[in-house]
């Protein structure tokens, strides 16, 4: 067995996976992953916020593979059964962060003239991306391309994702007897929460892409009584098109009920990029090479390619193996020929940039 080879590309997702990672509780994921890496010729280490980093081979270019090693909440049994690696975490997104390193080991061993930078983040699936915001603000130089790695499918290539709003309105009333006509306080929040999810679906015609439209999702309500006051807190989230910015968002929200606070707990604005870019190309060719279609998309989610392809202003894209439908869901897994094409896609994609006669800009 030869360092990430289809064997040990199969053998590292899995002893991934078996390691618990909720956000937040990241520390034995992330240094396993460094010794994994370093095992297998990265030169490797956690950084200060906690990501595993492993970087591979040399030259002008700077490349940037960025996936997450935490995971929603969710004790599943891990196992392979039939070629198909099940967990919490086997496609969002330690799946796809193993084929990141695997297909940056490949492409150096393949001629590819680049330091390759393999980075699993921390916190990905909270409010603060913590990991994210951290390459965000330290990182010294912007890379020549960032690939973010999420399930897409080995011939899905993903050029953006919605933005969020993760925000909590809180409603009071003076305490009333509860046989006087008075509104409590959850009563106005439902109403709040009817007000704003009516005015989303009004955001947009009726027939407009789920990209451009505002939706919202309700997460969570809870009433406190003290005798004096009356109070509900919403928890809330609305995924954002690129027309509808965080903080124009949060004042939308305020909108809908001048007597509701609404605090911000976590942000990003929607981000697009081109099909057109060296890398989107590059990838495009390398899934026609492998026998596929290449299929574009964007999707109505968000990922850390929303903070970091703005700030590094570098072509930018998500990709990664696996089927998306099974994020955060039960029936999580990957199947390991899927994980295999996956990487194996990439490190081709990998090559042509590093190859190129002109800097990836």
């Amino acid at each position: 067995m030869s360092a990430f080879d289809r064997e040990d590309l199969a053998e590292v997702a899995e002893q991934l996976v078996r390691i618990p990672s909720v956000s937040g509780h990241e520390t034995e994921a992330s240094l396993w992953l460094v010794q994994a890496l370093g095992e297998r010729g990265f030169r490797s280490h956690v950084d200060g916020s906690g990501n595993a980093v492993g970087s591979i081979g040399d030259g002008e270019r700077t490349i940037a593979l960025v996936g997450h090693v935490d995971t929603v909440p969710g004790d599943l049994p891990v196992h392979v059964t039939d070629g198909v690696l099940h967990g919490r975490g086997a496609v969002d997104a330690k799946g796809p962060l193993t084929a990141l390193a695997a297909a940056a080991r490949r492409a150096v061993e393949r001629g590819a003239e680049a330091r390759v930078v393999v980075v699993g983040c921390v916190e990905e699936e909270a409010p603060s991306s913590k990991g994210a915001r951290h390459l965000r603000d330290t990182w010294e130089e912007p890379p020549s391309a960032l690939v973010i790695g999420e399930p897409s499918s080995w011939s899905g290539v993903t050029l953006g994702y919605k933005g969020i709003l993760s925000a909590r309105a809180r409603c009071e009333r003076d305490s009333a007897h509860g046989a006087h006509d008075a509104e409590s306080s959850a009563e106005a929040a439902c109403a709040w929460w009817e007000a704003v999810r009516d005015d989303a679906r009004a955001f947009v015609a009726d027939d407009a892409p789920l990209f451009d439209r505002v939706m919202p999702r309700l997460l969570g309500l809870r009433s406190e009584h003290d005798g004096v006051t009356d109070a509900t807190t919403v928890d809330l989230a609305l995924r954002l098109p690129e027309a509808l910015p965080p903080n124009a968002a949060e004042a939308w929200l305020a909108e809908r009920c001048p007597g509701t606070h609404v605090d911000r707990v976590g942000s990003a604005p929607a981000w697009r990029g081109p099909r057109t870019s060296p890398l989107a190309r590059a990838l495009g060719r390398s899934i026609l090479a492998a026998g596929s279609r290449p299929r574009f998309q964007v999707k109505t989610g968000t990922a850390d390619l929303n903070l970091l392809a703005p700030a590094w202003g570098c072509p930018s894209v998500a990709y990664g193996p696996g089927d998306a439908a099974l994020d955060h869901t039960p029936e999580e897994r990957i199947a390991l020929d899927e994980l295999e094409r996956g990487a194996d896609v990439l490190a081709n994609a990998l090559v042509e940039l590093a190859l190129a006669p002109a800097p990836v800009v």
